[in-house]
C-alpha cells in the first residue's frame, strides 16, 4: 500500500489534519493503534481560537451545542479570567468532551475522503516505509500524531526533553447526587486540588489530586478516595454516588526541540505535552494541524513558496514553549503548599485581574485569541459585503483576498476573492487557508503580494 501522507493517530490533531488534507486531494490515510473509539478523554475545554479554527471548517456551531458556556474561568478561589469581551465570534469556554471533538472531526475527514485505518499500531518506520506488525505501507510524507508516547518520534530518534510535573493524578467518571452550580468546579488548596466538568449526560469527570498519597500510576485507585480529596479541595465531594471507570495518569512537561525530521512531522502531544492547567493541551495540537495541513497540502501540490514547510517549526515551536510556560506556571501557582502562599497569590493575582491590560493578556493566551505569529498575525472574522463571513469563506481551505477590486487574478484554485462590509479601496489584506494574515498592503502591490505567497498565476 501507497499513501501520499500517512498520519499516525486518530485523535483531533490527526483527524483534522485528514479532513484539511483530503479537502484539498491530498491522498491520506489515517493508522489509528485502537480498533474502536473511546469516550475515555482526558480534554474538555475547547477556547475559542479552537472553535475559530473549527468554524473555518463548518464545525464550530455544532459542536457548541454539545456542551456549555463558561465566560468566566476560575483559576483559584477568587481569581478568574473574564472571556466574554475577547474579540471573537466565540467569547467563552466551550466544556465539552473530547470524543464530540472527535467525531465531528473524523465524520468531516472521512467525507472528504480520507482514509481511516484502525486495529494498527505502528512497529517501525524507515525512509518512509511504515511496518504495522506484518504489513508495510509506503508513504511520501509522514505526520506523528500519536500521543506523548509518539512511536513516530521514537523510531526517528527526535528527543523529548523534560520531567513530570505532576504525579498521581485521579481520574474518575462519576454520577453525582448534587451536580455543582456552575458549569466546572475547580480550586486548590495546597495539598489538594479538584476538577468537576459534566459529560452532558449525567456523568461528569473528575481530576483529583492529593499531595499527601504519591503513588504509582498502576495504583489502583478508590471512590471513598476521590470523594475525599474532592471534599478537602471544594468543601464538598457532591454526593458522589457511583463511577463507571477510574484511574491515575502522570503530566509531564516536554518539548521536542524539532518538529520535523526530513518528511517526518511531529504535531499535538507527539511534539508537546504539559500540565492540563488552562486546558490547552487539545488546542494546541488543534492549532498545530491547521498551521501544517495547508502547507503540506501547497507542497504536495507544487506550488508552495520555497521553505513554506519550515515556517511550521519557526512558528508553532514557540507557540509549544509558550503553552508550556503559561500551563506550568498555573499548575505551580495551583500547588503552593502554605496558607500565607495561596493568601498571597490570591491577593495579587485578584489585583493583577483588575487590571483591563492584564486581564486581556490572561485571556488571550489562554484563548489562543491573543496568540499569533511574528510575520501573520490572527486575522479576525470579518462581515462580508455578500453578507457571509470571513471565516465561512475560509472553509473552501484556501487563501482569501479582502478587497474592493473584483480582478481575476488567476489562482481559481488557490485563492477566493471576498469584499469586507467596510471596505479600503486603498488597502488589502490577504488571509490564509489557517485564518492567519500573509500580507496586507497598497492595493497596487497585490498581485506581487499573491505571486510571493501562491506562487505563478
Amino acid at each position: 500500500m501507497h499513501t501520499t501522507v500517512a498520519i499516525i493517530g486518530a485523535g483531533p490533531t490527526g483527524l483534522l489534519l485528514a479532513g484539511d488534507l483530503a479537502g484539498a486531494g491530498v491522498d491520506v490515510t489515517v493508522f489509528e493503534r485502537r480498533s474502536g473509539t473511546s469516550n475515555l478523554t482526558r480534554a474538555f475545554g475547547v477556547h475559542a481560537r479552537t472553535l475559530e479554527i473549527l468554524d473555518a471548517r463548518g464545525l464550530a456551531d455544532e459542536l457548541v451545542t454539545t456542551g456549555a458556556r463558561v465566560d468566566r474561568l476560575r483559576l483559584f478561589d477568587r481569581i478568574k479570567v473574564d472571556l466574554s469581551q475577547l474579540p471573537s465570534r466565540f467569547p467563552f469556554l466551550l466544556i465539552t468532551p473530547q470524543f464530540h471533538v472527535e467525531r465531528l472531526l473524523e465524520e468531516r475527514a472521512v467525507k472528504a475522503g480520507a482514509r481511516m485505518v484502525r486495529g494498527a499500531e505502528l512497529t517501525g518506520l524507515d525512509q518512509g516505509t511504515l511496518r504495522f506488525g506484518t504489513e508495510t505501507v509506503t508513504a511520501d510524507w509522514i505526520v506523528g500524531a500519536d500521543g506523548v508516547h509518539s512511536s513516530v518520534r521514537e523510531a526517528v530518534g527526535l528527543p523529548f526533553p523534560g520531567r513530570s510535573v505532576l504525579t498521581s493524578i485521579m481520574l474518575a467518571d462519576v454520577r453525582l447526587a448534587r451536580p455543582p452550580a456552575d458549569v466546572l468546579a475547580v480550586n486548590a488548596v495546597g495539598d489538594a486540588f479538584a476538577f468537576v466538568a459534566p459529560f452532558g449526560d449525567g456523568w461528569f469527570r473528575i481530576f483529583a489530586w492529593d499531595r499527601r498519597k504519591q503513588v504509582s500510576d498502576r495504583e489502583p485507585v478508590t471512590l471513598d478516595e476521590i470523594r475525599e480529596v474532592t471534599r478537602r479541595a471544594l468543601g464538598t465531594d457532591f454526593g458522589i454516588t457511583e463511577a463507571r471507570w477510574m484511574s491515575r495518569f502522570h503530566s509531564d512537561e516536554r518539548q521536542a526541540p524539532s518538529y520535523r525530521a526530513g518528511n517526518v512531522f511531529l504535531a499535538g502531544d507527539a511534539a508537546h505535552v504539559h500540565s492540563p492547567a488552562g486546558g490547552q493541551g487539545m488546542n494546541t495540537g488543534l492549532q498545530d494541524a491547521a498551521n501544517l495541513s495547508w502547507k503540506l497540502a501547497a507542497t504536495v501540490q507544487g506550488w508552495a513558496a520555497a521553505g513554506l514547510l519550515d515556517t511550521y517549526q519557526s512558528e508553532r515551536h514557540p507557540v509549544g514553549r509558550l503553552v508550556l510556560r503559561s500551563s506550568g506556571t498555573l499548575i505551580r501557582l495551583a500547588m503552593i503548599e502554605s496558607a500565607t502562599g495561596r493568601h498571597t497569590r490570591n491577593a495579587v493575582g485578584s489585583a493583577l485581574m483588575s487590571l483591563p491590560p492584564v486581564m486581556h493578556r490572561a485571556a488571550g493566551i489562554l484563548s489562543g485569541v491573543g496568540i499569533g505569529y511574528p510575520d501573520a498575525p490572527r486575522t479576525p472574522d470579518t462581515p462580508l459585503r455578500d453578507g457571509g463571513r470571513l471565516y465561512e469563506s475560509l472553509r473552501a481551505g484556501r487563501f482569501v483576498l479582502l478587497t474592493e477590486e473584483q480582478t481575476r487574478f488567476g489562482y481559481d484554485h488557490r485563492l477566493l476573492v471576498a469584499t469586507p462590509q467596510t471596505p479600503s479601496r486603498r488597502e488589502a489584506t490577504l488571509v490564509r487557508p489557517d485564518g492567519y494574515t500573509a500580507w496586507h498592503g497598497p492595493v497596487a502591490q497585490t498581485e506581487a503580494a499573491l505571486r510571493r505567497h501562491l506562487g505563478p498565476a
